[in-house]
C-alpha cells in the first residue's frame, strides 16, 4: 500500500527541537497551522478554521531545517502521514496523526528568501540514497554553480 502523501503549506508554531539519536541521526520536530478561509454563502460571512500538525524530520533535513526556520516563519511541508499509539498514565490510549516530512522549504507566497547550497553527504539519509558527488558540470568564471 503506497505512503499517506500530503503537501502542506503553514506557518511554523514552535522553533525546531532538533535531537540526535544514539546512532548519530539528526531529527527535529516542530509545530504547523494550517489555515482555511472561506466564504459562508448564506450569510456572505468570512470563516476560518485552522488544524495543528506536529511535523518531524529526520536526517541532514532535521538539521537544515533546525538552523533554517523559526516560529512565525510560512513554510511548505511534503512528506507522509504516520499514526502513533501510545497508553498514558491512566491507562487511557492514545493516538495522533503527525507528518514526516520529506521536504520543507519556505513559502514564497508573501516572502522571499536566500538559499544557500550545502555540499552531499554520502550515505544513506531518511531511506534514499545520496551520492558523495554529483557529475560535474561546466562552471564559467562569472556564472553561479547553481
Amino acid at each position: 500500500m503506497p505512503d499517506s502523501t500530503v503537501t502542506l503549506a503553514g506557518n511554523i508554531t514552535r522553533d525546531p527541537e532538533l535531537r540526535f539519536t544514539p546512532s548519530g541521526q539528526g531529527v527535529s520536530t516542530f509545530g504547523l497551522a494550517v489555515n482555511r478561509r472561506w466564504q459562508n454563502r448564506q450569510t456572505n460571512d468570512w470563516e476560518e478554521a485552522t488544524s495543528f500538525f506536529d511535523v518531524t524530520c529526520w536526517g541532514q533535513l532535521a538539521e537544515n531545517v533546525a538552523e533554517s526556520i523559526t516560529k512565525g516563519a510560512r513554510v511548505v511541508v511534503a512528506g507522509r502521514l504516520e499514526q502513533r499509539s501510545w497508553e498514558n498514565e491512566e491507562g487511557e490510549r492514545r493516538s495522533k496523526v503527525q507528518v514526516v516530512a520529506y521536504e520543507v522549504g519556505p513559502s514564497l507566497r508573501w516572502a522571499t528568501a536566500e538559499v544557500t547550497k550545502n555540499e552531499r553527504r554520502s550515505g544513506i539519509d531518511d531511506g534514499r540514497q545520496t551520492f558523495s558527488k554529483r557529475p560535474s558540470a561546466p562552471v564559467y568564471a562569472d556564472e553561479e554553480p547553481f
